[in-house]
């Protein structure tokens, strides 16, 4: 007598290639996932990391305000500057980096995040709730999606470090500044003390806006407080000896200045210039909220500033509003006649 042969209903085999089918589901759902999560994670959308920005700017600035007012800055020297000046370091620096760095990489670990600061302490754990202003919503829209891998973001902690340490409180920000493909494309600044904040998302909009008009025949230029002699015979070679010269403190400070922030005071500046060496993080966020609201910020000779790679821009800069900037910087003397 023959062998009978296993014969499977059709019913059968349908249980059958479902059964394998929920195999390889319980076997590759687990890795598909994981894909899908990080390449969501590896993409960032502009909107929502302008509206990060600001919380991590307002975050900083209670640490930079709190501390400021129970005065516990333990203020220390952390080196030389470039120009021979002390460089101060204070726990409101540090408190605030905490703050400001690790919402933003605890939101997108897959974005470069540089810092003034490093804190040797444990990271906070807070991951940013997805709030985001209704100003926000209105002028920008969502859907503004790039690679993690072209963005940059540059955090000042707390700017003015000296003369927060002198309780100068009106030069004193925090920063923070997202470029893409090293162009600046999203500025926050924010004032601690008085709780204003200024952004700025170029092609989108701005909280801010120009003055209604710019003296560009006889300026009145902004320059760093530290180093105003320095920068006073090259602003005179370019525009005159009586040409007025506000010094100021805080790179945050003196961009504003240029504009129309309501309701807080400033010297009204009609340029911004810088004649030494001066870190990105210092001055990447003005730069956005300038050319948002179609102002420039240049190197001395009217060369883009690239916000990818090295921390420090060492030409200088030159910073207008509604101005003819090339005509700006063809005033401008040699930089070797400066003596730096």
């Amino acid at each position: 007598m023959a062998p009978m042969g296993i014969r499977l209903s059709p019913l059968g085999i349908a249980v059958f290639c479902l059964l394998g089918v929920g195999v390889i589901y319980h076997l590759y759902a687990g890795v598909l996932s994981s894909r899908i999560a990080s390449f969501r994670q590896s993409r960032v959308d502009l909107r929502d990391l302008l509206a990060l920005s600001i919380e991590a700017a307002v975050q900083g600035g209670r640490e930079v305000k709190r501390i400021r007012e129970d005065n516990t800055l333990e203020e220390k020297t952390k080196g030389k500057t470039k120009e021979g000046a002390s460089e101060k370091l204070t726990l409101g620096d540090l408190n605030s980096h905490r703050k400001m760095f690790y919402l933003i990489k605890n939101t997108y670990p897959y974005v470069q995040v540089n810092s003034e600061e490093h804190a040797n302490a444990e990271g906070e754990a807070t991951v940013w709730t997805r709030s985001i202003p209704g100003d926000i919503l209105e002028k920008v829209s969502g859907g503004k999606e790039v690679p993690a891998e072209k963005v940059t973001v540059w955090i000042d902690p707390l700017d003015a470090t000296q003369e927060y340490t002198e309780n100068l409180q009106k030069y004193v920000t925090t920063m923070v500044c997202v470029a893409v493909d090293g162009n600046p494309v999203i500025g926050v600044i924010h004032k601690p003390f008085t709780g204003y904040t200024a952004w700025g998302f170029v092609g989108e909009g701005a909280s801010l806006a120009p003055r209604a008009s710019y003296n560009t025949n006889s300026p009145k230029v902004i320059v760093s407080r530290s180093h105003s002699g320095k920068v006073k015979g090259f602003v005179q070679a370019a525009f005159g000896n009586s040409t007025e010269i506000i010094p100021a403190g805080g790179a945050g400070y003196k961009v504003l200045a240029l504009l129309d922030a309501k309701d807080e005071e400033y010297e009204k500046a009609d340029i911004y210039i810088h004649v030494t060496y001066i870190k990105k993080w210092d001055i990447c966020a003005g730069d956005a909220i300038l050319r948002s609201l179609g102002g420039q910020m240049t190197t001395l000779k009217g060369e883009q500033i690239d916000y990818s790679g090295s921390e420090g821009n060492t030409g200088g800069l030159l910073a207008s509003i509604q101005t003819d900037h090339k005509a700006l910087v063809n005033r401008l003397p040699p930089r070797e006649e400066n003596k730096q």
